[in-house]
């Protein structure tokens, strides 16, 4: 709150002091302004007394009046208009503004730190200005002239005559009726009669000698001569002379022009510091050389011209040229031709008057209005002595100020005695005798509510509060209750604002001098009504400052009451004090979420300052507005946001070739950016479908990115022949998730498109237009050591960088929109992303735009639907992750870079393009399907080493070396068979032979099978060329929808420094269906040779299930052929086959087929394969695609071989012979043999008979254990659950199912099972089926009998044969019935490797039946190893025979 300089006594005495009235002849006039300055201006800075002044009471008491100050003004004869008081105070408090760079009050009040002005010049000036400014009343006495002073200059002709007529013109003033302004204290006006002497220009003689006359005349107490310009115009340059007029003349003339309430008006304003009595226009024509200008205030509004303005020109000319006041007042100096003895001549003049004339006059007056009082009461006593009584003895109860009437129009006759005691009570304050006037007053107070005089009653309550309250000692409480009382008379009874403003005025300071801050608010507030905006706008500031000013500070209260003064200061037109106003609100509601307080407070400073042409300000108040989280209405947002672009346009327009300011809508999320390189993604064509590759609308999924970066790793490992060290991917969509430490790579001639994720936080639309990306860049020449020189943004056009440019881009309301903004790079080097640049606009109205060349980020204007646009910037500024890898960086908060805006643009490399035709999107599990893939080489590099890599390589091929050429085109083999086909010339079902290489097809060679080369015709691609080439798809074996991710992986033939290859996406989504499973089982057969003497031979048993559900619309499906592919083993030949050969299988359908194995005689490192054909056509099971697919699923085998021979050989020397035994034993029952089934289906779809091909896999590894296609497994599964199935694969661990994962490699066991066991040697009975014998003849019946004893393994066995019965049971015993061995009861035979042994054993039969003869025990063991191993051999099958008799 303003920290008064001066204390509240000091306040309150300037506030009252006697008043001196002036009366100048023209040439005295003259004297005076020779110095700028009229008489009263003159002598106004040496108005205040410096010494003590003494006086006797009516008791003749001693009195000390200490620091008096008088004022003399020039005599008005017209009171000033309200109208122009009101402007003059505007005006005052216009000026009147807070000191530059002047430091503020810290108030700390709980949570805030606010910044209050230390002091408030503009309030000060008004009160002073106001209190001056009050008209003189008829109910008071305290602003009424007690003096005149009759000045006239030595240079006269008649001197005395002049002071005689100008004493005619005093008393024609006071006592005519022609004049009722200004009022007189008393009737006999005390004259003071002052010669004024020019001493550089009179005669000084002349000058003593009237001195003398008037001495003689008026006497020594009543006249003065008063010397002045001792010195002439043209002092001296370097001499300093002190200016004390400057800060009176301050405030001397006010020169405004506004617009009054019933039209403009043009005021010119003239006040002094002490009253508002300006110059008293002395230029104009008097008769007798007096001045007449007594009629017209100052102040009065002239109505009279016509066009209902003020002229000022006659008044400026009247008035001796106020136009100039101010420029007077601020360049031209002031008293000139005094000196400093000039200075104290003045001085002492005042004090002289005051001492000699005015004092003894007053205190003269004072005795008189006593004696009067005195003898009109008929009391014996004084005034003085028996106010004491009367307030000591018992007090008549006052009235209610609610009981008394309106008498406010009530008029004493001047002689009353009431009016008497009032003038005698101010005529004591005036001369500082607080006690006798309060006694005064209160007493006038008593008379006049007695009598009901309420405005009379009022102002001796108003004053004998404040005589009360400077009564020196403070000898009673100060009685706030008479100014409230004062206070509602003059503003309810009486009607009259003024009287109760100064009232208001005066007790506010004394309650804030008590620390009473909230009496004081209350009383300021009490008094702001609608009749005056700028006196309410005043006590509300006021009333605001007492509440932060408080013991406890009331900082809501102090806000509120700010914004209220602002407000009603921008009504009454005061723009700064109202935008200081809001400021000071501003910093306690900013940040405390009352955010439609903000927003109110931002837009009034916003058009505040707007107003005051601080634009800069504005701005910044209405971009609070819209950048935060607004909880206003459309509308008011749209009135905002109307006003912010308004006010911004009138920025932009100061300094149209600035740099781009920032706009603050609509809001970046900077971190959500995106940035992709590379062209967009073509939309399929028919059945042509582009590569899905990678665009701004895929989802960002962290698992498939890092499949993605193992893909490419992969077949960079692959294609350098090792692993890359400090691999890094290829990044083409950089966003929040992705690594962006390093700078990214672009491509020149490559778009680079950059995703800007804008947000429009209002509830009205946005729209931008002219949208496009703000960039910097420095050229580089990457194929040299030479980097080229630097060129900035503005220097650089579109030979360098093309920029996309977005004419209209509508965000609507509360809406988050992407924006997609792209970059053409013609050239290498350095590209740095800044921000975007647009015009920010709403959708009403059209306009036109000028705008700039779009290289440097601008595009030329268009007609774009809105009302008012404005042209801006917002900078791209992304933070990068937190660091959290060192201990600092723990500790600390550092972030890393994120450079996804900053790409480096690389030389020219090639571009590929993939596209699929008649690409499948669902198939049946095992389905093979025939597509093509275009490759197109889109740029002007050539480019070689394209290769594929993919984790589901078992679902498609290129097909293998041996691939025929590709047709001309895919229409040609739309309906012919996928797989390479033969006519069957045989009818037949043997097997027809071939053989292949795993080489051949990219399996056994040791090389990742997941990458793969593409078999481009000569392995390059030219510029523009496209190829196309043949693609097998398999249906994936498990059910459901499958994704199949295509990296292909290419180079340039030219080496770049910055970018080796590059990569090309593609996901192919396949869904697959039910169609067969397939069960296998491979058993010994009991015949050790076959018919054609080949060697070892078994049968395979397959059983295969249609498990297809209807819903995929499938007939039937044909098995066409069944395949086998093995190094040791073929099919040879169908068993049992039903006449019908066509195998059909309808909806769950099971068909059953026996198939006879034979060993294959030569080991070879190839495959054998071996085609069993059911159908008219063999399918050619070694070529593409049946054995690309059969490979593709046998790497997880061959690794697992491999990794269990590597084990075994590291095994330590202690183990290993055991370990070799355990293996032997296990190779006798394994069988590395894999079935192929393939088949046709036939679906009718859309009325039409498709046929389907497709094909299965099932992997034999051991004799007598049955093996599944995955999709058995899978069924399984689902079966039994997966506790069950875990059991089941612990149960029989030799169970290998064809999957696509790679088992776990398993140690040899250490001893192996009985099954393992049972398999080291084949046994097999030669004997009749049926033997006839007679009985009669011969009891006994001897059978010769032949065993086979054949040794599987490739080590020594040795082999003994038991003939005893060890069976017990009756069961058995009806089975073997009663026959017996006849010989030798145990043979002992060692069989060599892979051995066939014979031994001749004969049986014994006493009576016919049927006998089984497989009995004989048969045990084994290797012959290196002890007894360990040793178990028996069980036949396969019983073996009988039936004894006839004859």
């Amino acid at each position: 709150m303003a920290q008064r300089v001066q204390s509240v006594q000091e306040f309150l005495q300037d506030s009252f002091y006697p008043l001196v009235a002036a009366l100048c002849s023209e040439e005295a006039e003259r004297i005076a302004r020779k110095n700028n300055l009229g008489f009263c201006e003159l002598v106004k800075p040496f108005c205040r007394l410096t010494s003590e002044v003494h006086m006797r009471d009516p008791n003749n008491q001693l009195h000390i009046i200490k620091n008096l100050k008088i004022a003399v003004n020039n005599i008005i004869t017209q009171p000033p208009q309200p109208g122009a008081i009101r402007k003059l105070l505007n005006d005052v408090v216009t000026i009147s503004q807070p000191a530059e760079g002047l430091v503020a009050n810290v108030i700390t009040a709980g949570d805030y730190d606010l910044n209050i002005s230390a002091t408030t010049p503009w309030f000060e000036a008004y009160r002073e200005s106001f209190l001056q400014s009050m008209p003189a009343s008829d109910h008071e006495f305290i602003n009424h002239y007690v003096a005149c002073m009759l000045v006239v200059s030595s240079s006269e002709p008649d001197p005395v005559e002049q002071f005689l007529k100008l004493s005619q013109e005093q008393h024609r003033i006071q006592h005519s009726n022609e004049y009722s302004y200004p009022k007189w204290f008393i009737p006999n006006t005390l004259k003071y009669y002052v010669l004024l002497h020019d001493v550089s220009a009179g005669e000084e003689q002349r000058a003593d000698s009237i001195y003398e006359e008037m001495k003689q005349r008026y006497g020594t107490q009543g006249c003065y001569l008063l010397k002045i310009n001792s010195r002439g115009s043209n002092r001296g340059a370097d001499e300093q002379i002190p200016d004390p007029w400057s800060q009176y003349l301050q405030k001397s003339s006010i020169q405004v022009q506004e617009s009054c309430e019933d039209g403009l008006h043009t005021v010119i304003s003239n006040k002094n510091t002490d009253h508002f009595i300006p110059l008293d226009g002395l230029g104009n024509d008097s008769k007798d050389g007096l001045s007449n200008n007594f009629k017209t205030h100052p102040l009065q509004l002239d109505h009279t011209s016509d066009s209902g303005c003020f002229d000022g020109t006659d008044y400026l000319k009247s008035n001796a040229s106020l136009h100039e006041s101010k420029k007077t007042n601020t360049g031209t100096p002031h008293g000139m031709c005094l000196t400093l003895t000039d200075h104290d001549r003045i001085r002492q003049f005042i004090q002289e008057f005051t001492f000699r004339g005015l004092l003894p006059h007053i205190e003269k007056t004072i005795r008189q209005l006593n004696d009067q009082l005195i003898s009109r009461k008929g009391l014996s006593r004084s005034l003085f002595s028996a106010t004491k009584k009367w307030f000591s003895g018992s007090k008549v109860p006052e009235k209610s100020i609610n009981e008394l009437k309106s008498t406010s129009g009530l008029l004493y006759p001047p002689e009353a005695p009431e009016l008497q005691i009032r003038k005698m009570a101010d005529l004591c304050f005036l001369v500082q005798h607080y006690e006798l006037a309060y006694s005064c007053y209160h007493t006038a107070k008593k008379d006049f509510l007695n009598d009901q005089a309420m405005l009379y009653a009022a102002g001796a309550l108003e004053m004998a509060a404040v005589s009360a309250f400077l009564q020196p000692g403070a000898p009673r409480p100060y009685p706030a209750h008479y100014m409230d009382t004062a206070i509602q008379t003059y503003r309810d009874i009486c009607k009259n604002m003024m009287l109760a403003e100064r009232c208001v005025l005066l007790s506010a300071e004394i309650l804030k001098s008590q620390s009473k801050y909230s009496e004081a608010a209350a009383l300021l507030i009490r008094l702001t009504t609608e009749d005056s905006d700028l006196r309410s706008a005043l006590l509300l500031e006021q009333a605001a400052y007492c509440f932060i000013n408080m013991k406890s500070p009331m900082v809501r209260k102090f806000a509120f009451h700010m914004i209220l003064a602002g407000h009603r200061y921008s009504k009454a037109g005061q723009k700064k004090h109202a935008l200081r106003c809001y400021c000071q609100a501003m910093q306690v509601y900013k940040g405390k979420g009352w955010s439609l307080a903000e927003d109110h407070i931002n837009f009034t400073i916003g058009r505040q300052s707007f107003t005051l042409r601080q634009l800069e300000n504005a701005v910044s108040a209405f971009r609070h507005i819209l950048i935060n989280d607004s909880k206003q209405t459309a509308a008011q947002q749209g009135a905002f946001l109307r006003e912010y672009l308004y006010v911004y346009k009138n920025v932009s327009q100061l300094s149209p070739d600035g740099p781009l300011p920032q706009l603050p809508l609509p809001c970046i999320n900077s971190s959500a950016t995106r940035v992709f390189f590379g062209h967009d993604r073509r939309p399929a064509e028919g059945e042509k479908q582009a590569a899905t590759h990678i665009s701004l609308d895929q989802e960002y999924d962290s698992e498939f990115s890092q499949q993605w970066k193992d893909l490419e790793e992969q077949v960079v490992a692959a294609s350098n022949k090792s692993a890359v060290s400090n691999f890094q991917p290829t990044q083409y969509c950089l966003n929040r998730y992705s690594d962006n430490s390093r700078f990214p790579l672009g491509v020149v001639e490559e778009p680079i498109t950059v995703e800007v994720a804008f947000r429009n936080p209002l509830k009205v639309p946005l729209l931008l237009t002219d949208l496009s990306l703000l960039w910097k860049f420095k050229p580089k020449d990457f194929s040299s050591n030479n980097n080229g020189e630097s060129k900035e943004l503005m220097t650089c056009g579109k030979d360098m960088i093309g920029a996309e440019v977005i004419s209209e881009f509508l965000i609507n309301s509360e809406e988050t929109k992407m924006a997609r903004l792209k970059l053409f790079p013609h050239q290498t080097g350095e590209l740095h992303i800044l921000g975007v640049v647009y015009n920010l606009g709403t959708i009403q109205g059209t306009t036109v735009l000028d705008g700039i060349d779009s290289s440097v980020g601008f595009q030329t204007g268009k007609y774009i639907p809105n009302g008012t646009s404005v042209r801006g910037r917002q900078d791209l500024e992304i933070q990068g992750p937190r660091l959290n890898n060192t201990k600092e960086e723990k500790t600390s908060t550092k972030y890393g870079p994120d450079r996804r805006l900053d790409p480096i643009i690389a030389e020219e490399m090639p571009l590929l393009e993939v596209f699929f035709i008649n690409f499948p999107t669902g198939l049946l599990c095992g389905e093979i399907r025939k597509t093509y893939v275009e490759f197109m080489n889109v740029s002007k590099c050539p480019l070689t080493g394209l290769k594929v890599a993919s984790k589901r390589p078992e679902c498609f091929t290129f097909g293998g070396s041996s691939t025929i050429l590709t047709p001309l085109s895919p229409s040609t083999s739309e309906h012919s068979s996928a797989y390479k086909t033969v006519l069957k010339h045989s009818t037949s079902v043997c097997s027809l032979m071939s053989s292949a290489s795993s080489v051949d097809f990219g399996a056994g060679t040791g090389s990742e099978t997941e990458v793969i080369d593409v078999p481009l015709p000569d392995s390059v691609l030219l510029p523009g060329a496209s190829v196309q080439l043949p693609m097998w798809i398999r249906g994936p074996d498990e059910e459901g929808v499958h994704e199949i991710h295509f990296l292909f992986y290419y180079e340039s033939i030219k080496k770049h420094s910055k970018m080796s290859h590059r990569v090309l996406r593609h996901t192919a989504v396949i869904c697959t269906s039910r169609s067969l499973t397939v069960r296998a089982t491979a058993y010994r057969s009991n015949a050790l040779e076959d018919e054609k003497g080949e060697g070892d031979n078994m049968l395979v048993f397959v059983d295969v299930e249609n498990i297809n559900t209807s819903e995929a619309g499938v007939k039937e499906f044909h098995i066409v052929q069944v395949s086998s592919n093995s190094k040791n083993w073929k099919l040879q030949e169908s068993i049992n086959l039903s006449e019908d050969k066509d195998i059909k299988l309808a909806n769950r359908e099971k068909g059953k087929l026996c198939l006879k194995s034979v060993r294959c005689k030569h080991l070879l490192d190839d495959y054998t394969f071996a085609d069993i054909i059911f159908g008219n056509e063999q399918i050619i099971s070694s070529t593409s695609p049946c054995a690309d697919f059969f490979f593709r699923s046998l790497p997880s085998e061959f690794r697992r071989t491999q990794t269990q021979q590597s084990m075994n050989t590291s095994q330590g020397t202690v183990k290993q012979s055991l370990d070799n035994a355990v293996r032997l034993i296990q190779k006798c029952s394994e069988v590395d043999l894999n079935i192929i089934v393939l088949w046709k289906a036939y679906v009718i779809e859309d009325n039409k008979q498709l046929i389907l091909e497709g094909q299965h896999h099932v992997v034999l590894h051991t004799v007598g254990k049955e093996a599944f296609s995955s999709a058995q497994k899978q069924g399984f599964k689902k079966i039994l659950g997966n506790s069950d199935w875990e059991d089941l694969e612990q149960e029989s661990p030799e169970m290998v199912l064809f999957n696509f994962f790679r088992p776990e490699s398993t140690s040899v066991p250490a001893r192996p099972s009985p099954d393992h066991l049972s398999s080291l040697i084949k046994t097999s009975l030669h004997y009749p089926e049926t033997f006839n014998h007679s009985f009669h003849q011969k009891s006994l019946c001897v059978v010769p009998v032949t065993l086979l004893l054949s040794n599987c393994s490739q080590a020594d066995v040795d082999v003994i044969i038991d003939l005893r019965h060890k069976t017990t049971s009756p069961e058995m015993l009806e089975i073997h019935g009663s026959f017996t061995w006849l010989g030798q009861t145990q043979y002992k035979v060692q069989l060599k490797s892979m051995e066939v042994s014979r031994l001749q054993l004969k049986a014994c039969f006493v009576h016919t039946g049927v006998y089984n003869l497989g009995t004989p025990r048969v045990f084994a063991k290797l012959s290196d190893q002890v007894t360990l191993f040793e178990t028996s051999q069980q036949n396969s099958m019983p073996a009988l025979i039936i004894i006839n008799s004859i």
